[in-house]
């Protein structure tokens, strides 16, 4: 799955924009019950998710006849992947690529299958963390993603400022992570590793403040089209995974201890 969350080298680490429309010439943020009702259904996918991906990367983690399906341990106890474990772990990204050409004019359906299929492997391939880092570390670092995740989320949902302006900026730190995740999966150097997740840790804070913003201003573009919405919810729900699941793996690096 991606992580570097895909990483080591994240395939979750890329991203769908499809769901984008032009931001409203004015960030006037005024709440009204379509919108949370909007926001709120992003929320909830987004939490259903988490739980799907949680319960599967357990079971491939630590069910010891589906384990050995997807990963293999090594005799200098390194973990590794197997053929149908690298399927895995690059699902992810065929998936979101193949997105881009094969849904020109997406539909709700449509993207809520994307959206599940994303997550089942994306989940898959977590189970690889339950091998490397102990269950206590996972789980204190999974609930102080949480927290940062609804504290940045908050900070873009309710802040007056245009966040539109370091977009551009995060999407291109994103390919520089991956970059840099690719070059290191050859030189490992544990130097490299850290300042690789502490980037990580700072652009995907950025993407979940910058991501609910451009929500809102969706929902306002939209101008209450159903349809759209629908599609709108899909794909937002997507990018927020991603970004939890990205800021969950490299926070492992500083606060996970290792098997």
């Amino acid at each position: 799955m991606a992580s570097l969350k895909g990483d080591k080298t994240p395939m979750s680490d890329f991203r769908n924009d499809g769901y984008a429309r032009p931001a409203p010439a004015s960030l006037d943020m005024s709440v009204d019950a379509g919108l949370r009702a909007f926001m709120l259904g992003v929320y909830n996918k987004l939490a259903l998710g988490l739980v799907v991906a949680g319960a599967l990367a357990y079971v491939t983690g630590n069910v010891p006849a589906v384990q050995q399906m997807l990963f293999a341990v090594g005799p200098d106890g390194r973990v590794g992947l197997t053929m149908l474990g690298m399927v895995v772990q690059f699902s992810p990204l065929v998936l979101l690529f193949g997105s881009m050409f094969f849904m020109k004019n997406p539909t709700a359906g449509g993207v809520n299958l994307l959206y599940w299929a994303v997550v089942a492997t994306i989940g898959a391939g977590l189970g690889l963390l339950f091998l490397r880092y102990t269950n206590g570390s996972l789980a204190s670092t999974f609930f102080v993603t949480a927290a940062a995740f609804g504290a940045l989320s908050l900070v873009g949902y309710t802040t007056k400022k245009n966040l539109s302006g370091m977009g551009t900026f995060l999407i291109m730190g994103v390919i520089g992570l991956i970059i840099a995740s690719v070059v290191n999966m050859f030189m490992q150097s544990g130097v490299m590793y850290l300042i690789i997740s502490g980037a990580g840790v700072l652009i995907f804070s950025g993407l979940i403040a910058y991501d609910t913003q451009r929500l809102k201003m969706t929902y306002y573009a939209l101008g209450g089209e159903q349809a759209a919405m629908g599609v709108a919810t899909g794909f937002g729900a997507l990018s927020l995974f991603i970004n939890f699941v990205n800021l969950f793996q490299f926070l492992l690096a500083f606060m996970g201890s290792r098997e």
